[in-house]
């Protein structure tokens, strides 16, 4: 079996890796002409609120201005490590993605703007309101090596989500295999009724993650924090 990285420079590597990923996949959207304007620190996102309200997640109270946060895509993501694939899903509901870094929103509030055409598709083939919509990647490895991208579950009170749908945001998501050093991405849409901001576990594969709990109370002190910085910033709306 081959030997797995475990050191912090391999870590740090993946994350890398990620990041370039996700800015690439953002890139290619907005030369396309489909990403949408990208929002100011300090100021709400345009559509921000409409993206946010768009399915009911009984969480628009939990809604704090965008550019006050700190958080990194790190301290939200559900992460794994399989035998030979790292996996990292990331929810993409505005109350959990408006405590993160400004730069960070901006990413992936601007990466689910522009796939909101493909996902409202999706949604009206399918007869649904919505979808709760995550962003997924896989890491290879190894080289030449297969990965499973419908064996996500998420569990949430009670229930077992399964994607409904998945929009490659990436060449060659479909082929299912990763060279070494390899990202593949992809948005995952699952139910509406999935609610991010109540405990629930990720299962990828065989391995259970439901380290989501500790993610909520880092949330929570985040908002609290966010909240009094932007009442101390004159002409922010709450």
């Amino acid at each position: 079996m081959p030997v797995m990285p475990r050191s912090h420079d391999s870590s740090a590597a993946t994350s890398a890796a990620f990041a370039l990923t996700l800015v690439l996949t953002l890139a290619a959207c907005a030369s396309s002409g489909s990403a949408a304007p990208a929002a100011s620190a300090g100021q709400p996102a345009q559509g921000a609120d409409a993206a946010a309200q768009s399915r009911d997640t009984g969480s628009t109270d939990l809604l704090v201005p965008p550019g006050y946060g700190t958080l990194r895509q790190d301290d939200i993501a559900i992460k794994f490590q399989l035998s030979q694939v790292q996996v990292r899903a990331i929810p993409l509901d505005e109350p959990v993605i408006r405590l993160l870094s400004p730069d960070s929103y901006r990413t992936l509030h601007d990466l689910l703007e522009s796939r909101r055409g493909q996902v409202a598709e999706v949604a009206r083939r399918n007869g649904a309101p919505g979808y709760d919509v995550w962003y997924v990647q896989f890491f290879g490895l190894q080289p030449d090596v297969p990965f499973s991208p419908r064996e996500i579950v998420i569990t949430n009170n009670g229930r077992d989500y399964r994607p409904i749908d998945i929009i490659p945001l990436t060449r060659g998501f479909g082929d299912q295999r990763l060279s070494q050093r390899e990202v593949q991405a992809g948005l995952y849409l699952f139910d509406a009724s999935l609610d991010v901001m109540q405990p629930l576990t990720v299962t990828a594969e065989t391995q259970r993650n439901d380290n989501w709990q500790t993610v909520l109370r880092r949330l929570e002190q985040e908002r609290a924090i966010v909240r009094s910085r932007a009442a101390q910033a004159p002409g922010t709306r709450p």
